[in-house]
């Protein structure tokens, strides 16, 4: 290190990440196939060793053992590969111009590029295709291009496509956004002044564009599949809150919270499923939009741009999405705050229930009280008759022995000294009790 400075340990990661995935350079003319496979995000090591493969075919080296991205010449081809997060791209590029018919004129789009990749090659890729684009970049000397909508729609295959200015004017370039009967989409890209960093920068944001798309659509099929799904739930839980309002006992509200936690286990259960796709397809989106202001279009006569195809036929895909994400969010927030509201309920009906409890069984314990009370004065009054009889036959005993005072009259005198005494005893028992309860 330079000037014995300490290198932190990250620098060079940190480096090359920022040229990380460099765009290829192209000079028109050029011929691309692209392709993107959706294949969840495991599988990369499949597919490096599946790239080594290839390289190894041709003489090449094959990618790192921890690479994602490999770009090589493999003589009659050259190769793209891109590993994202939960799909790859595949593109295959080569330097020539497209045929020509018998007639003389330009074969756009026929023998592509991908032919010459080997076919058992392309079986064993794994994933399962969900783009695929044949891209012709024409050079500027190229045979006069007819821009005329009809024209340019026959090359296309469709009728529907969008067609643009780009790169300021350094070129012009159209996309039918389609699958053919060939299985692949097309763009076609017109040289005017491009040079050969930025006419593949062009070229991966094009392919860009239509690979982001698909990955955004994916979330589509998931928002009208569980949108019916969120209506009914919506409608449940609009019943429930109605039978709310009209509930008196206990049992009804248990019941409606069984119904609440069952409305609130679908949504729970939607969500799961579907809030990776949704918070993807908005990312996606996202990039579709960055990618077309990166393309600096401007209009051709008589040609829809990118930016007013999205508009029209893409955005308001994603806008159903975020329309459901947001009903799923809408519909979880109801049913907690409802569920919230009911437990309340059901918490304020057992502290009454409870209230009324705890006064009955105070009542029954002053009642006891009494019994007790009832019960002690009878036990002082039946010791006292029984000690009282002891004393009385003493006293019998004891006349014999010359006792001044008759048995009668000692047995009289003994009952309020044997009552107090008795009383005292109990009175004594009890402060005993109630000293232990205190300190237990």
């Amino acid at each position: 290190m330079p000037l014995g400075l300490t290198e932190h340990e990250a620098r060079d990661d940190l480096t090359r990440e920022v040229h990380a995935r460099p765009f290829a350079h192209l000079q028109p003319s050029e011929r691309v196939t692209h392709v993107a496979l959706h294949s969840g995000e495991g599988g990369v090591a499949e597919e490096r060793a599946l790239v080594g493969e290839l390289c190894r075919r041709y003489g090449k080296p094959p990618p790192g053992d921890t690479a994602n991205f490999h770009m090589v010449d493999l003589g009659a081809f050259r190769l793209r590969w891109e590993r994202h997060t939960e799909f790859s791209t595949y593109a295959f590029y080569a330097r020539e111009a497209p045929p020509q018919r018998d007639d003389g004129k330009i074969d756009r789009f026929a023998h592509p590029v991908i032919e010459r990749v080997p076919r058992d090659w392309l079986e064993q890729m794994p994933g399962r295709l969900l783009v695929g684009l044949h891209l012709e970049l024409e050079a500027r000397d190229a045979p006069p291009l007819e821009e005329d909508p009809d024209a340019i729609g026959a090359l296309m295959g469709v009728d529907n496509y969008a067609g643009a200015s780009v790169a300021g004017g350094a070129a012009k370039a159209w996309m039918n956004f389609w699958v053919g009967d060939d299985g692949f989409g097309r763009v076609l890209v017109r040289d005017i002044a491009l040079g050969p960093r930025q006419a593949g920068r062009l070229v991966q944001r094009l392919c860009e564009i239509e690979t982001y798309r698909m990955m955004a659509l994916l979330a589509l099929p998931l928002a009208r599949q569980h949108g019916g799904e969120l209506s009914r739930l919506g409608e449940r839980l609009r019943g429930s809150l109605e039978e709310m309002t009209d509930s008196e006992s206990l049992e009804d509200e248990q019941r409606l919270l069984r119904d609440l936690t069952e409305v609130s286990a679908g949504i729970e259960r939607i969500a799961a499923a579907t809030s990776y796709r949704f918070s993807a397809a908005r990312a996606y989106h996202a990039l579709v939009q960055r990618r077309i202001q990166e393309l600096r279009e401007g209009r051709i006569q008589g040609f829809q741009t990118f930016q007013e195809f999205m508009d029209r036929r893409f955005t308001p895909a994603i806008r159903t999405c975020e329309s459901t994400q947001d009903r799923l969010d809408a519909l979880s927030r109801r049913v907690a705050r409802a569920g919230q509201l009911l437990r309340t309920r059901v918490d304020v009906t057992l502290e009454e229930q409870n209230r009324d409890l705890l006064e009955s069984m105070n009542r029954r314990a002053k009642l006891q009280l009494r019994l007790q009370e009832t019960v002690e004065g009878l036990s002082i009054a039946a010791v006292s008759y029984y000690l009282v009889s002891l004393v009385g036959y003493l006293a019998k005993g004891m006349k014999s022995f010359g006792l001044p005072l008759s048995p009668e009259q000692i047995t009289a005198l003994s009952i309020p000294v044997v009552v107090v005494l008795i009383w005292l005893g109990v009175r004594r028992v009890k402060r005993t009790l109630r000293g232990e309860r205190s300190s237990g």
